[in-house]
């Protein structure tokens, strides 16, 4: 292998590798953690910086060559972590457009310094910009923000009908679902759902895919107008192989808390059944990691919905 190839593109990635393995190590939990902004902001910077400081290119690479060419290094990285099972595949689709964005900013910043010839000293406080920032994130207290999801469908069917496969989800068949974004995130897909009792105090137990089940307690419920539940995960029941860590429902980061089901009639036999949902987040975060927390749930709801739907109207 080319000497400058590797230098290039993986000692920038060994680096960042290295940084990684350190933030996620139990003797710097209280200095450091892969779930903070400084984690996504910093480390794709320094890689970004690293990999333009090294380049062969002259002292003044093109600003089209600072911007992306960091996201090949992006891209070994993404690589070596899943190939390790340092990080998930799920984690890297939502954090990879801020690794990239930011890795283009080393890239620029890193450009910079090359032509300032070749200062050691700047790029070797970059290296430590991840843990220099560490504990100031750190020493700021974090606070669960609770999100609500609303979708909605319109249904043609009876209101018993509907009711019946709003309460009780029967096993839903591999060609039923229409999930794309959690599909394609690897989460696991719903299974079904049963109610012992209609009314309030009845637990429905929603079972999902890959051991997730939810415990869900009715605390409000109208026949055919509306049914509100409490959600309780299987944390600490769930395999480690069906969630990432840093998405596991009911852990340090992320929960869901409640869930409502409402049957709005709209004409004789035309109903707009409602589902929305409260999940909380505790990160440094929150206004990012909130993105793609109601794109997700979105995306299960509506595919719920649809099955709904689908039953009803035959």
């Amino acid at each position: 292998m080319n000497w400058d190839y590797f230098k290039i593109i993986f000692i920038p990635v060994i680096v960042v590798t290295f940084i990684r393995v350190l933030f996620g190590a139990n003797i710097f939990e209280n200095f450091s953690s892969v779930m903070s902004l400084n984690f996504f902001i910093t480390v794709p910077f320094v890689l970004g910086a690293l990999m333009i400081y090294l380049s062969k290119e002259k002292d003044k690479p093109s600003y089209t060559y600072r911007i992306f060419f960091p996201w090949v290094g992006v891209c070994f990285f993404v690589a070596v972590t899943i190939a390790f099972q340092i990080e998930g595949w799920a984690c890297w689709i939502m954090i990879t457009p801020l690794f990239l964005l930011f890795s283009s900013l080393g890239g620029l910043f890193g450009g910079y310094i090359k032509s300032r010839k070749r200062d050691r000293l700047n790029i070797s406080l970059v290296i430590l910009l991840p843990f220099l920032i560490a504990p100031i994130e750190k020493s700021i207290k974090t606070q669960k923000q609770v999100f609500k999801t609303f979708t909605s469908i319109r249904i043609h069917s009876t209101k018993e009908k509907i009711w019946e496969n709003v309460t009780s989800v029967k096993r839903i068949g591999s060609n039923e679902e229409h999930s794309k974004l959690t599909k394609f995130l690897g989460f696991p897909m719903p299974v079904e759902a049963v109610l012992d009792k209609n009314e309030i105090g009845g637990f429905r137990k929603a079972v999902f895919e890959k051991g997730l089940i939810f415990n869900e307690t009715v605390t409000d419920y109208s026949d055919f107008n509306k049914m509100s539940f409490e959600i309780k995960a299987n944390t600490y029941d769930i395999p480690s192989t069906t969630l990432d860590e840093h998405i596991l429902i009911g852990g340090e980061y992320f929960d869901m808390l409640n869930g409502t089901y409402v049957l709005k009639k709209i004409s004789e036999n035309e109903y707009d059944l409602i589902l929305y949902s409260n999940f909380s987040l505790n990160t440094t975060f929150n206004f990012y990691a909130g993105l793609w927390g109601e794109w997700i749930m979105k995306d299960i709801q509506n595919n719920i919905l649809q099955v709904i739907k689908n039953r009803s109207e035959v």
